[in-house]
């Protein structure tokens, strides 16, 4: 499971000019889901990112995670992340789960980060997604579980 996350000022998803999801300041989570991950990966890297450290503290040092910087997540499902690129001009999706597990383990990765009593905030899965931020920072990390 790969989680591309960005630091926000605010960002909103939009599906056929409706506004789905929404936050102010925060994370985006992009999600991809792969072949082989099951509960346990999602869940490891949704406790990885809720407590990865890339909010500023007092000192403008990157010490707080989101929860900490009373901060929102907004979850984005993004198949293309788990594409092979190795070679070629064109990507290979071989690597993503099928899509009835994919969704399952999206809806479980965004029920974990609820369960962590954060406000969370979701696209819509496998649909044709605008995707707008501000990226603060620039700040972005690829994590993998």
């Amino acid at each position: 499971m790969i989680a591309l996350i960005q630091r926000v000022a605010r960002a909103c998803v939009t599906v056929q000019q409706e506004t789905v999801g929404k936050i102010g300041p925060g994370l985006v989570i992009l999600l991809g889901v792969e072949k082989q991950d099951e509960e346990m990966n999602a869940a490891k890297l949704c406790e990885r990112v809720l407590a990865y450290r890339i909010f500023g503290d007092a000192q403008g040092k990157m010490n707080l995670d989101v929860r900490q910087s009373g901060g929102s997540v907004l979850v984005v499902s993004q198949f293309t992340l788990v594409a092979d690129t190795g070679k070629g001009l064109r990507p290979g999706f071989s690597r993503g789960a099928e899509p009835a597990k994919a969704e399952r383990l999206y809806h479980f990765f965004t029920d974990c980060c609820r369960q962590k009593s954060i406000e969370t905030q979701t696209g819509r899965f496998a649909a044709d997604m605008q995707v707008e931020l501000v990226n603060d920072g620039p700040t972005t990390f690829w994590l993998q579980s």
